[in-house]
């Protein structure tokens, strides 16, 4: 059987599409040719948007993995229950807000410590600048991811096409994951990046077979030749998850946590434990800093909270192991009424 490089271009669930990698004209390897379709041993869901892989043809248009490359990163959201793997080998997140509707401020937290985490780019997109009401109170929100040094750009997507082209310099030659709630003009963006991007769309849905689903497919779009790529040539691509709307970081260690927020960094260590958590205990130096104005509060708040998510995320999965270890022994040890069943049962046979 054939076996080639390839890139997972998207996903829904465990079904997956994937097209050859070919070395184009600067060097680089782009997706193209036909869409195939992948399959997974034991139909596991352990493919993410952007993964490189060996795949060995099974029929004229379907491949099984034989292997995946290893990652740069890989980004997914979990909660006690389940993780969902969403994209690999990502450059930079994009956060799309908008004016109106009002957007979730834990999101764009929850981004910025997923970037923070993984050490990729995070840029801020305000969109829909051309509402005025409510601008300066968005403005307020972003004001301090600004002060950190994240990238802020503020766009109208339906009334001003300069603002969106002005970001083409920050999407060549990276790949970027959009991200956003929605309403907040997300897919205005990609189909103003990517002309074709509805009509792929469509394509990828019909051949994942997922229907009304597709909504909720990820999926993967290099960006036109004819921006051109950055200095090695490479043009990049846009990665479209609707499961991105939420962030589930319930895997990640209260150290990881609080390594992901750049305001910490310097005063880690330097609290009066050497494990605090930062919430009630004395001479904690997160806290006097936050009351002297050196650190937002909105960012403490948000470290409490994804702290509290992750004891929670422990406990529920401590409960769930020791409701398995009882069932388990209920199962295999047989009850005084089963017991005399079994003994009296022979003799009357």
């Amino acid at each position: 059987m054939e076996q080639f490089h390839a890139l997972l271009i998207a996903s829904y669930g465990r079904h997956y599409l994937a097209q050859r990698l070919i070395e184009n004209s600067s060097g680089h390897e782009s997706p193209d040719g036909p869409l195939i379709q992948v399959s997974t041993p034991a139909k596991l869901h352990i493919g993410a948007v952007g993964d490189r892989m060996l795949l060995e043809m099974t029929s004229a248009d379907q491949a099984r993995i034989i292997q995946i490359e290893a990652r740069e990163n890989l980004l997914y959201r979990s909660d006690a229950f389940k993780s969902k793997l969403i994209a690999s080998n990502v450059d930079q997140i994009l956060v799309v807000l908008a004016t109106q509707p009002a957007f979730s401020p834990d999101l764009l937290g929850r981004a910025m410590v997923v970037a923070e985490a993984n050490q990729i780019s995070l840029h801020i997109l305000l969109n829909k600048c051309d509402l005025k009401d409510n601008l300066d109170h968005a403005r307020k929100i972003i004001a301090p991811y600004a002060r950190m040094g994240y990238q802020v750009s503020e766009v109208s997507a339906k009334f001003d096409p300069g603002s969106i082209d002005a970001l083409r310099t920050t999407l060549q030659g990276k790949v970027s994951v959009l991200v956003g709630q929605s309403g907040m003009g997300k897919s205005s963006l990609l189909n103003a990046w990517i002309p074709n991007a509805a009509a792929l769309t469509q394509e990828y849905s019909v051949r994942l077979d997922a229907g009304k689903h597709t909504t909720t497919a990820c999926r993967y779009f290099e960006l036109p030749e004819a921006w051109g790529g950055d200095a090695s040539g490479k043009l990049g691509a846009l990665i479209d998850s609707p499961g991105f709307q939420e962030f589930g970081l319930a895997h990640m260690s209260v150290s990881e946590l609080q390594h992901a927020f750049r305001e910490f960094k310097e005063l880690l260590g330097k609290c009066r434990f050497h494990n605090c958590v930062h919430l009630s205990e004395p001479d904690c130096a997160i806290r006097n800093a936050v009351d002297r104005n050196e650190i937002a509060p909105v960012f403490l708040a948000l470290f409490r909270q994804l702290h509290s998510d992750s004891k929670t995320a422990d406990v529920q999965i401590q409960g769930i192991s020791q409701a398995k270890e009882r069932w388990s022994a209920l199962a295999t040890k047989p009850s005084k009424r089963s017991l005399s069943a079994r003994l009296i049962l022979p003799l009357n046979a």
